[in-house]
């Protein structure tokens, strides 16, 4: 019994103990916490205080830590760009833009608007995209560029706002003054006749923007203006971007490639009344089409005649002849940058007998990855813009406002090599030598000379007083931009101007 009582008292003793030990474990855990926590708080008021940069150190090297694999996850990370300040300045107005036209026309306009805002002193809306032309392209502004970027990397020139503020909105429809500016109009003409509008009617809406700035003439810093918007304020998309160089780096696996811009789609075999190679239905197709638009001023055109005088897209089967004839052989990769061609693989049959590697971006991708974009006319002709621009070699079969914008950032880019063809003259040697009067050699050796200087070299743009239609387009050439100083003389020649059929 003694034994049990023992054991009894030395597990009583053993309880009372335990709470004790426990207490002290608890209360010195306690201590610890809040005696870490202070200390934490005082390094952080610390840190704040004196912006420590330990803290900052730690700080960087962690957020580099985890950027690191996703910079090598994301191919097109970069860090994020800095902008010049906004300029502080008195707005006289607020200038809204319908831009009209494809979407090289209404690049060049956003261009020519934020110039025409700069030097009236006044705050652009974000310009609103054709909607209802031809195209039927229901793309807004930030659907095709980077709206985020077009407007912060400008604030140092030109206030840039994504609509008119609501102050305005409610009397908008009875004091904004709708109107299209006067065609390659100068300086004098803004200043003069469209500033004033603005002192009675705060918001002004051009409703027409092709072509309303002159190509020459204008002060330099105006001109270096829509440079810097063409070729570094309007990026495209960041997905526009990313397929556009996916489809770049297949494209170079092959090695060196060719973009041909076979302008030779439905609705520019209409506008332009060429028909040459098309059935009688399709002729008549295209000359229901012409009537069917309003805008489209001439009706009854007179095909032969219009190819005579170079005015008509080069056909796929004369292409394929220029192509051999400048020497290009058959395993030379050709990216096609065109839409749907008329008349379908009957009309490609001789250029993919004469270049078998013909490739275009609805057979290089998946579906999944152009299917965002299609039925989006614009948004596809961006793809082709930027493999364009980055070709080894850049052909158009056409001089229209594709051609010259990217011909003119292939000059920005270092004068990379652009074919521009003289079509009246190949339509000439193309006769002859399908007559049989002119041998191959002799015409291939005629095709070579006469564009010689005609690959995109830098030169001056060619004026005409008066004629401005007629002139070199300032976005095709735009020299201002592209040398400084006494070095554009030695660059240019004083007498080297281009001639652009």
């Amino acid at each position: 019994m003694e034994g049990v009582q023992g054991r009894s008292d030395k597990l009583q003793g053993a309880s009372a103990v335990i709470p004790r030990s426990r207490l002290r474990v608890w209360f010195i855990r306690a201590c610890s916490s809040i005696v870490l926590w202070t200390c934490l708080f005082q390094l952080v008021t610390v840190s704040e205080l004196w912006r420590s940069h330990f803290f900052l150190g730690i700080t960087s090297r962690i957020h580099h830590t985890i950027q690191r694999p996703l910079q090598a996850h994301n191919e097109l990370a970069h860090p994020p760009p800095t902008f010049l300040p906004p300029r502080n300045y008195t707005s006289n107005g607020f200038l809204r833009v319908s831009c009209n036209g494809g979407l090289n026309q209404m690049r060049a306009a956003i261009c020519d608007m934020v110039a025409i805002s700069r030097l009236l002193n006044l705050t652009l809306v974000v310009p609103e995209l054709d909607k209802k032309s031809f195209w039927a392209d229901p793309s807004n502004f930030e659907d095709i560029f980077d709206v985020r970027h077009f407007i912060d990397s400008l604030q140092d020139e030109v206030r840039i706002v994504k609509r008119v503020p609501k102050r305005f909105s409610r009397k908008i429809e009875q004091t904004t003054l709708k109107m299209p500016p006067i065609s390659w109009s100068n300086e004098k003409y803004y200043l003069e006749q469209i500033l004033p509008l603005f002192g009675k009617h705060k918001v002004v809406h051009f409703n027409k923007t092709d072509a309303r700035l002159a190509n020459n003439g204008l002060p330099l810093d105006l001109q270096k203006l829509r440079c810097r918007v063409n070729f570094q304020a309007l990026k495209f998309t960041p997905e526009l971007e990313n397929l556009g160089q996916k489809l770049i780096r297949i494209l170079s696996k092959n090695g060196p490639f060719v973009a041909l811009h076979l302008r030779y789609e439905m609705d520019m075999l209409a506008f332009s009344g060429c028909t040459l190679g098309c059935t009688n239905e399709e002729a008549e197709e295209l000359k229901r089409m012409r009537y069917a638009f309003p805008s489209w001023r001439e009706k009854e055109i007179v095909s032969e005649e219009r190819r005579l005088q170079g005015l008509c897209p080069l056909t796929p089967e004369e292409a394929a002849l220029i192509l051999q004839a400048l020497g290009f052989d058959r395993e030379t990769p050709i990216y096609l940058a065109a839409g749907e061609i008329y008349g379908g693989e009957r009309r490609l049959a001789q250029l993919r007998a004469a270049f078998p590697i013909i490739i275009k971006k609805e057979t290089l991708l998946a579906n999944d990855d152009l299917q965002q974009f299609r039925n989006h006319s614009s948004q596809m002709a961006a793809l082709d813009f930027i493999v364009s621009v980055a070709s080894n070699t850049f052909v158009p079969t056409y001089y229209g406002n594709m051609a010259k914008l990217v011909e003119g950032h292939r000059r920005y880019s270092g004068f990379k090599k652009s074919i521009l063809l003289d079509r009246k003259k190949l339509v000439e040697l193309l006769d002859m030598h399908q007559n049989g009067t002119l041998p191959w050699n002799e015409f291939a050796d005629a095709v070579r000379k006469v564009h010689e200087r005609r690959m995109g070299q830098p030169t001056r743009r060619r004026v005409e007083a008066d004629k401005p239609k007629e002139e070199d387009y300032f976005y095709a050439n735009p020299y201002e931009c592209l040398c400084e100083g006494t070095k554009c003389d030695d660059l240019l020649g004083a007498l080297n101007f281009s001639q652009i059929q």
